[in-house]
């Protein structure tokens, strides 16, 4: 069976939390719960055929209600942080939760990352395996404006990808901005650092943020700066700066198809990951504050700071403020749509 499902947990609100596995037949596999829309598990194959999970996670549905830093999970009404944990809108001025403050993130303390999803699965092609999640966000769900319908699809792909496919629909304006927060190591979710791993990202401007996270509106080039990915360089070698990562910006405007935005490649495994967007931006995390969540792994090690990399592929978090920079706000009769591609292959 491409697809299989088992009951993960019970939800804090009463509801059936269900776990799917996919699978490719070719040596991709992905565990994802309805909670969250959360990625538990990703087996990707090595040079040698051998399969190691690459996602970091938890081993137990307590663990992630108990909580966590936002591993796999769908992430949003806007993934990110608005400035000041607020906006005008329609000449209103909205304020949201300041739960990274002064800053509002990633859609809220309860955002769409803790809500049970209803799933359906798709199993009609034994190598692109299919799970189709949705949600409805009621008006005024963490503050944000507007009833708000989402559907994301996650699928694997016979070319060993993980595609996620995401669109929301709102009956008033309201931001949208959303992503997938997955956390990778390549040689394996239970490795202590970012050894080995080189990361390529294209493109040569950033916003840059202040040390409290805030965004500084302000893009600007990488060039003589750490941040400067254009030429594949060593994620450790930047991890041992103390770098946290920045809003790369891809593009002005989403597009309809997915482009190249990034490549990792880690060379003991030699697994090499290409990441497609269609949107704006991609935000690099190097997990630098990991090790505050105190978690232990699938592999039964605690996660400790740059154990892992995040590239979300996002719009501009604070563009409810900086529209010039990236505009979030989805519209009635609007289709808000994102894709997302990880790819995998190896090197030779």
């Amino acid at each position: 069976m491409s697809i299989t499902k088992t009951s993960f947990g019970t939800h804090p609100d009463g509801s059936a939390v269900e776990l799917f596995n996919l699978d490719n037949g070719k040596g991709l596999r992905c565990a994802i719960m309805t909670m969250g829309g959360i990625i538990t598990e990703l087996h990707v194959p090595d040079r040698d055929g051998k399969t190691a999970d690459i996602a970091l996670g938890l081993s137990t549905f307590r663990e992630y209600v108990d909580g966590h830093p936002h591993f796999g999970a769908l992430t949003g009404r806007v993934a990110g942080r608005i400035n000041g944990a607020r906006f005008t809108l329609d000449g209103k001025e909205i304020i949201l939760a300041a739960n990274d403050e002064p800053n509002h993130l990633h859609g809220g303390p309860e955002g769409i990352d803790k809500r049970n999803w209803k799933a359906t699965a798709d199993d009609s092609d034994p190598h692109s395996p299919a799970l189709t999640l949705t949600y409805h966000s009621p008006d005024g769900e963490m503050g944000y404006p507007g009833n708000v319908d989402f559907t994301v699809t996650y699928r694997l792909t016979a070319e060993n990808a993980v595609e996620i496919q995401y669109q929301a629909v709102t009956d008033a304006p309201t931001p949208v901005s959303l992503t997938n927060h997955s956390y990778f190591n390549l040689r394996g979710e239970g490795s202590p650092d970012l050894s080995g791993h080189e990361l390529q990202i294209f493109t040569d401007t950033i916003v840059p943020k202040l040390d409290d996270g805030t965004l500084t509106d302000k893009p600007a080039p990488v060039e003589g700066t750490p941040h400067d990915f254009r030429k594949a360089k060593s994620l450790k070698a930047f991890a041992d700066l103390g770098q946290h990562g920045e809003h790369y910006v891809l593009r002005a405007e989403d597009i309809a198809e997915p482009e190249l935005a990034a490549i990792v490649t880690e060379q003991e495994s030699g697994r090499k990951m290409e990441v497609f967007t269609t949107t704006t931006a991609v935000q690099l995390y190097t997990s630098q504050t990991l090790a505050e969540a105190e978690a232990t792994g699938k592999s039964g090690k605690l996660y400790s700071d740059y154990a892992a990399f995040c590239l979300e592929c996002q719009g501009y978090p604070n563009g409810v403020n900086a529209p010039e920079i990236d505009d979030i706000i989805l519209n009635p009769g609007e289709t808000y749509r994102q894709t997302t591609r990880y790819k995998f292959s190896t090197l030779a």
